[in-house]
């Protein structure tokens, strides 16, 4: 976790969200998800107010509102799920322009969709004002296992080494005359990926022979240690407790 490492999630910028310390961004956001997860799908003006609180957010960001929708595009199989559900979930029906339509289907469907995508415009927000090695500084200093930090690391440093593996064949295939266009051609597309695998396995190797030639015994050196104020872990505790006070009146009214 020693170099910096950019991504096209990362919004640079100096705004009072990019500068809180990572670890307090990430409690906040999962405690914010905790209580959306816990409204009841009822109280529909709670998620109204939630995706408020989120706008608020990025407008003191100044993440775009495009930026954060095309990041958002990952949960469309999500929303795919969603509306089959008035389709087969058993029930009551009414009838929307001559079509049946499961009335616990409907609020199972807008129970995923509410709660899906505040989740996800949360984490993409956390991800757009914090770099991914802040975020890796963040989870190792809530006590996260040195494992999974470990893990986590090498999957953000050699994700993008092996997409640019990727390119590089499609430009081989490309220069060749190759262009996959049917089923006929899913044998070469088969025999890239296997030599895709080979080369990223051979890669891994080299850079743990190299790494353990470097002294690395299993652990990763702690390079920084994130720290926070009081009064950044209040600031931070605003989203989240404002959340949650939504939540309680969610349930009582």
């Amino acid at each position: 976790m020693g170099a910096g490492h950019a991504h096209r999630l990362h919004r640079p910028g100096n705004s009072s969200v990019h500068t809180l310390p990572p670890h307090c961004k990430l409690a906040a956001v999962l405690c914010f998800v905790v209580v959306v997860v816990s409204t009841p799908r009822t109280a529909v003006w709670a998620f109204a107010l939630y995706a408020a609180l989120l706008a608020a957010v990025a407008a003191v960001a100044r993440t775009p509102f495009f930026f954060l929708l095309r990041r958002m595009l990952i949960e469309v199989p999500f929303v795919a799920f969603a509306f089959l559900m008035p389709f087969v979930v058993p029930g009551p029906e009414v009838r929307f322009l001559g079509v049946p339509l499961s009335v616990p289907g409907l609020w199972d469907a807008w129970n995923v969709l509410a709660k899906g995508s505040l989740g996800v415009a949360a984490s993409v927000l956390l991800a757009a004002t914090t770099e991914l090695r802040s975020l890796l500084l963040g989870l190792q200093r809530l006590r996260l296992p040195p494992l999974l930090v470990q893990i986590a690391s090498f999957m953000i440093r050699y994700g993008d080494v092996i997409t640019d593996e990727m390119r590089r064949m499609s430009v081989a295939r490309r220069s060749r005359g190759f262009e996959a266009r049917g089923v006929r051609h899913w044998g070469v597309l088969a025999k890239t990926a296997g030599a895709l695998f080979i080369r990223s396995y051979e890669r891994g190797e080299r850079v743990h022979l190299a790494m353990v030639s470097r002294g690395y015994a299993g652990a990763m050196p702690v390079i920084e240690e994130a720290t926070a104020s009081r009064a950044q872990w209040v600031y931070a505790g605003a989203l989240p407790l404002t959340a949650l006070a939504v939540c309680l009146l969610g349930w009582l009214l």
